[in-house]
């Protein structure tokens, strides 16, 4: 029996097939963004290349394993427990070591393209930024509502959150192609490095003040926090002011890529009623 980690729930899988005749398929193709071993996966994700998938022998929980489950956690990536022959078949260099992973086949932009594509544009720069979003759910919609909202690029940082996985890039619904996504070491940094570049920062917050009452006009940049904790106090204190979406119902808080398409479309709405 297998199980499936996604983000930080854990699924029971099917069996995988045991019967000799499903071994003999045909071994499937080998792409560069696959890497055997467990050092090679390990490095990989200290070095914040994004993670689609990875595949670890079933019964493996040793020392090295779980270090590789633990960085994993809250990333977006899905892990399959499978048999040592399913590995076997997928193994290009004979020595997997148990673990095999692919990697995201898509490329992260720069700070500059998205300054690039607002004087492409001729208006004010615009970026949604994401302090530690787990959900890749989350993240795809988002990158989709910063398309459709006319935002210039999604800001994500390295560590502690998805990146650009398969589910990510589904749920953007073909966004990550025209919306230009930057994952940064430091967000925290970054925001005062674009501050530097003319930007204004408003944090999305239940405390903060109501969306009507602040100018979200001009060059500006949209931070938005994890799914549970909200944006972090670092990230929190450098930012200009602190933005809060009206509630009417019993319910106190918003998912994290609907409160951004709130946010989002009042700063269109008040840039067209410039």
């Amino acid at each position: 029996m297998g199980y499936e980690i996604f983000g930080n729930d854990i699924t029971e899988l099917h069996s995988e097939p045991s019967r000799e005749t499903e071994l003999q398929q045909e071994k499937p193709k080998v792409e560069n963004n696959r890497l055997e071993g467990r050092n090679a996966v390990l490095e990989a994700i200290k070095a914040g290349r994004t993670i689609d998938k990875v595949y670890i022998q079933d019964g493996l929980r040793d020392g090295s394993i779980s270090a590789i489950l633990s960085k994993l956690k809250g990333t977006g990536t899905s892990v399959s427990f499978v048999k040592k022959q399913r590995l076997d078949m997928m193994s290009e260099t004979g020595h997997h070591q148990g673990v095999i992973a692919q990697t995201t086949s898509y490329e992260y932009a720069e700070l500059d393209d998205i300054f690039e594509l607002a004087k492409k544009k001729g208006e004010p720069p615009f970026v949604i930024i994401l302090d530690e979003i787990e959900d890749p759910h989350n993240l795809g919609a988002i990158i989709r509502t910063a398309n459709i909202s006319g935002a210039h690029g999604v800001i994500i940082p390295k560590h502690r959150a998805t990146g650009l996985t398969a589910t990510v890039v589904r749920a953007s619904a073909g966004a990550v192609n025209f919306t230009p996504v930057v994952k940064v070491t430091n967000i925290s940094k970054t925001i005062e490095e674009l501050k530097l570049r003319g930007l204004w920062f408003a944090c999305a917050d239940m405390d903060g003040e109501i969306m009507y009452n602040c100018n979200l006009t001009g060059a500006i940049g949209l931070v938005i926090g994890n799914e549970g904790s909200g944006v972090s106090r670092l990230v929190k204190e450098k930012c200009d002011y602190i933005v809060s979406i009206p509630m009417q119902g019993q319910i106190e808080s918003l998912n994290a890529s609907v409160a951004t398409g709130i946010l989002a479309y009042e700063i269109v709405r008040q840039r067209l009623k410039r």
